[in-house]
């Protein structure tokens, strides 16, 4: 049995559009049909004032959720097409990122992650932008800012700004210049928020404003078989696709090479911190999925062979079966 790519990689309008509308079916079928009380991600920080204006599972939760990973999927197709991180045109990284959010339920009402990783990928659009120029201070600047602002959203956000240095080392582009940009980038939204704060209530605890949550005890028991399972399978496909990239990136440039070699060292980063805090995982899936979809389009996109079409088919059974577990009683 041969199975073609060539539909997906460069589907035609109609194709593309029936595509999205799968993704927002499966989508809507989950709150329309959920007869779970899945939590809305909560975070200490800024995001408590923001999420506590929508009830439990609301359907504008969700709507607003929606529009914002439509929106995320448009910049992970541009930040594709502009930095040619797949060297041709192709669907797959928005289709790829729109069944992952869409089968993985909790990320439906987890509206400031999704807000929080539209600002962490115009942050990569800017340190993208530093290759090779130790003089970049404003990419820098502006790149840290928002990562900053973001992690007033969710606070564990911040230790993404160290991970992002040693992009600059790997970007050849850390100089005391940039890296003081990054510092004051990372200072500045905080810096704004704590006074504002202070200068409100005066007498407000300010350093309960930053609340890291780390979490050394790990509690298996917190995940089903049918996760463990899944988050296996998907690691395997990960690691395959991964192969697949180094082989195939030989023939990139190295440009192209450094923002691939980037984005593997920042989701090893992410996998880490979502370990670290255990009790805010779910906040960390997003930027995963932005990541694991753009890496595993790679390969599937430059090597449209019968392997990577039984990948692609295995990738999106598998995440189709573990949408249609919820609703299996174990």
């Amino acid at each position: 049995m041969k199975i073609s790519l060539k539909n997906f990689v460069v589907p035609s309008i109609p194709l593309a559009v029936l595509l999205v509308g799968a993704c927002i079916a499966l989508w809507m079928t989950d709150f329309a049909g959920s007869f779970l009380n899945l939590p809305i991600v909560h975070q200490r920080s800024l995001a408590n004032s923001s999420i506590s204006f929508f009830p439990g599972n609301g359907i504008l939760l969700n709507i607003l959720s929606l529009i914002i990973t439509l929106v995320n999927s448009f910049l992970i197709a541009q930040i594709n097409n502009k930095f040619t991180i797949i060297r041709t045109r192709t669907f797959l990284p928005i289709f790829c990122f729109l069944l992952l959010m869409s089968c993985w339920y909790p990320m439906h009402t987890a509206l400031t992650s999704q807000v929080a990783l539209t600002l962490f990928i115009f942050a990569v659009f800017n340190f993208f932008n530093m290759l090779r120029d130790n003089k970049a201070s404003e990419q820098a600047f502006l790149g840290s800012l928002l990562i900053s602002v973001s992690s007033l959203l969710i606070n564990q956000f911040i230790f993404l700004i160290p991970v992002c240095w040693i992009g600059f080392v790997i970007f050849q582009s850390l100089s005391l210049r940039t890296f003081l940009a990054s510092v004051m980038g990372t200072l500045a939204p905080w810096i704004l928020y704590l006074s504002t704060i202070y200068l409100l209530n005066p007498t407000e605890n300010l350093h309960q404003q930053f609340s890291a949550n780390l979490n050394f005890n790990f509690n298996f028991t917190t995940f089903t078989p049918v996760e463990y399972i899944y988050a296996g399978l998907m690691t395997v496909i990960l690691i395959i696709s991964v192969v697949g990239v180094s082989t195939m990136s030989r023939s990139d440039a190295i440009h192209t090479r450094n923002k691939l070699n980037f984005l593997l060292f920042l989701l090893v980063s992410l996998a880490i911190l979502s370990v670290i805090f255990m009790n805010q995982f779910i906040s960390f899936l997003p930027l995963i999925a932005f990541i694991y979809a753009l890496l595993l389009s790679h390969p599937l996109t430059l090597s449209q062979n019968n392997f990577y079409g039984i990948l692609f088919t295995v990738f999106c059974f598998l995440n189709l079966a573990f949408f249609a577990f919820k609703y299996i009683p174990l």
